[in-house]
């Protein structure tokens, strides 16, 4: 073939006809370049659901890459030859179509920029990096944003967004008198369970995806996870059907109950967009404008409206701005010294503790979880425990099909184990069993051989031993936070002898003789 103007580099969570690295597409000098690797499922143990989604999702993509008449080398997984990583993949293009350039949108993961950036200077080539249009704010605003500042606040960054691109405004003020709904959004479910769930929005495997099924089942056979249940959205056409369907049977419900649990009730009222949202079949314009059309016509209320706005164009924008401005040295933070190891039932599922067994199974199923499950039941379990925070970040990025690396590192290091001290959130997320229980309605407790009103003995909740283990270890640093005083406090109710069994409980947790089923 003759030398190429542009190879135009498209990674699999840059699935987006009008991205960037499209802009100036010359189908006559110009040549897209995709490629399955190996070494993307198995950097992290990826899940079978994670990898199926994102083949899937790319070989789609490619059938819309040539319906629109664009020149496309795309390198499949079983391809006989395949290299195994993006960077030798891409050293072979180039040797073969002898690009002049190469152009691409900017990547969600700094090793893989890291990868393509060495082959390029290898190849002596140019590479034009795009700011990814997939975002309300480039890297360089929250930049601007965050330089000076003594602390990085979601709520600010979120309320200058907010203003900028007048979202849910009258004029400079927020519509409703105020930026924050949170309190209105915490309800946990009675006894009796939730309202009528909305049926799952789930799209049968045509053909394509069939394919990929098969060939993930017998190439990553020992990965976790499981693929009878895979129905996740893989092409435009789909996510938009998916997002349309939670703006008219979830979102007004979606508020009032995104905090709270039940088991065997994977779906509830969240939007089980984010997968589609990163893979970037769905902008996060078109998916807020929705839901405040929705707030507009009267179909859904302020509170939950808000609070689902939040996730998007504030906790989105702000963990992307906090991944690109602090890496590399981010991914090894470890602020709270921890160093356990992840227990090896997180890939399992077979633990006895009820709520950790729901979710992690669900997990492993589905490859889903919504984020009070993983902050609240899988992240908080790691971090009273002390678990290393770069295997649980390991384990996130593995587990779940929505989870890119931008997005799942600072939300597993910061927002869950509390890893870089304080930088993301105000304060670690920590609480006993007391607080799964009331999300839950008591549910996920009952029938749980242990009981989340004991700290100590043979049946007390090992989130509730972990929990006052937890604060005991740390009493120094958390006594100067404002917002752990209070609990902090609560350790002078505690004799020594109290304090004296909560650490026997705990290393006998520790050391494995308790949760493993």
């Amino acid at each position: 073939m003759a030398d190429c103007r542009s190879l135009v580099i498209v990674l699999g969570d840059q699935l987006d006809l009008d991205a960037a690295a499209f802009d100036g597409f010359d189908p006559v000098q110009d040549t897209v370049w995709m490629a399955e690797v190996a070494e993307e499922s198995t950097h992290v143990w990826s899940s079978q659901p994670r990898t199926v989604l994102f083949l899937a999702a790319m070989r789609h993509f490619a059938e819309a890459l040539r319906a629109a008449g664009r020149p496309l080398h795309y390198r499949r997984l079983d391809d006989a030859g395949n290299r195994g990583t993006l960077a030798a993949e891409l050293a072979d293009a180039i040797a073969r179509l002898r690009p002049q350039r190469l152009v691409m949108t900017a990547p969600g993961d700094w090793r893989v920029l890291q990868a393509l950036r060495g082959v390029a200077a290898a190849a002596g080539l140019p590479l034009d990096l795009r700011d990814d249009r997939h975002f309300y704010a480039t890297v360089r605003e929250f930049a601007a944003h965050a330089r000076g500042r003594k602390q990085l606040r979601l709520e600010y960054w979120y309320r200058e967004l907010r203003r900028r691109h007048q979202v849910l405004m009258a004029d400079d003020q927020p519509i409703g008198g105020q930026w924050n709904f949170d309190a209105d959004n915490r309800e946990a479910f009675g006894a009796d369970g939730p309202p009528a769930v909305p049926p799952r929005c789930g799209f049968a495997p045509d053909a394509i995806t069939q394919d990929v099924i098969a060939l993930v089942r017998e190439r990553f056979a020992d990965h976790p996870g499981r693929l009878d249940a895979f129905d996740w959205p893989v092409t435009r056409a789909q996510a938009l059907q998916a997002m349309d369907h939670f703006v008219a049977h979830r979102l007004p419900q979606f508020g009032r109950w995104q905090d709270a649990l039940w088991p065997d009730e994977p779906w509830l009222f969240h939007s089980h967009l984010a997968a589609a949202l990163n893979l970037k079949l769905l902008n996060p314009r078109e998916v807020v404008q929705a839901a405040v059309a929705a707030y507009h016509a009267g179909h859904a209320p302020l509170a939950g409206v808000e609070g689902f706005v939040r996730q998007i164009l504030g906790w989105r924008e702000y963990v992307r701005g906090l991944y690109w401005t602090r890496m590399p040295d981010y991914a090894g933070v470890n602020a709270l010294d921890a160093h356990e190891d992840l227990p090896a039932w997180y890939w399992t599922g077979s633990t006895d503790m009820a709520c950790l067994r729901d979710a992690l199974r669900q997990t492993l199923d589905l490859g889903y979880a919504h984020h009070i499950q993983r902050l609240m039941v899988t992240g908080l379990f790691a971090l009273l425990l002390g678990v290393r925070p770069q295997q649980v970040h390991a384990w996130y990025l593995a587990v779940y099909v929505d989870a890119v690396e931008w997005v799942e590192l600072p939300n597993t290091l910061g927002m869950s184990q509390f890893a870089d001290g304080g930088l993301m959130a105000s304060k670690p997320y920590v609480a006993s069993g007391k607080y799964i229980q009331r999300m839950s309605g008591g549910s996920l407790c009952k029938g749980c051989r242990y009981d989340p009103a004991e700290r100590a003995g043979a049946r007390a909740c090992p989130f509730t031993t972990l929990y006052w283990s937890f604060l005991m270890r740390h009493e120094a640093v958390l006594a100067r936070n404002p917002r752990m005083v209070m609990q902090v406090k609560n350790l002078a109710r505690l004799t020594d002898a109290h304090k004296a069994a909560i650490t026997e409980r705990a290393e006998t947790i520790r050391r494995g003789e308790v949760g493993a089923a």
